[in-house]
């Protein structure tokens, strides 16, 4: 795994602008999980290179395409308590439309830990699970970020 630490890019700064200051990972509020009135907050651009992992689905109805049926919700709950422990996670986002497609990209400072979170005991067991109830396709991509920035509109 790699030591160094990964900086979020500065507010319209490219990433050769980036701070040398470590950033404590970023937990945004998503729309399955945070409360309704908090503000939704992408995961900042960190300097590069690290990894997104993109999990794009489709539950099934008896999965609950809201999230909350079968015990999904709670699983779901675990998941982030469990990555958010990992070395080198450096946030989710998460979207999901109408129609039941679901998009969630987790950031990684380093392949080892995406893999540690790929090996993860009680996330295979999960993986497990939504296969045989919650999901009635999925894809995953795993990809290395080579570029990263971010605006942010100034208000007052």
């Amino acid at each position: 795994m790699s030591d160094h630490s990964i900086a979020p890019v500065a507010d319209g700064a490219s990433v050769a602008d980036a701070s040398a200051a470590p950033a404590a990972p970023a937990t945004p509020v998503s729309a399955a999980s945070g409360p309704a009135s908090a503000p939704v907050v992408p995961v900042a651009a960190y300097e590069p290179p690290y990894y997104a992992v993109v999990f794009t689905s489709v539950k099934t109805e008896e999965g609950g395409r809201d999230g909350v049926a079968g015990g999904y919700g709670e699983t779901n709950e675990r998941m982030e308590e469990l990555v958010g422990k990992i070395p080198g996670y450096l946030g989710m986002d998460y979207a999901g439309s109408p129609g039941g497609l679901s998009i969630t990209v987790g950031y990684f400072r380093d392949a080892d830990a995406v893999e540690e979170w790929r090996t993860n005991a009680e996330h295979r067991a999960a993986q497990k699970r939504g296969r045989a109830e919650w999901y009635e396709r999925y894809s995953l991509h795993v990809a290395k970020v080579e570029r990263s920035h971010r605006f942010e509109r100034e208000h007052g």
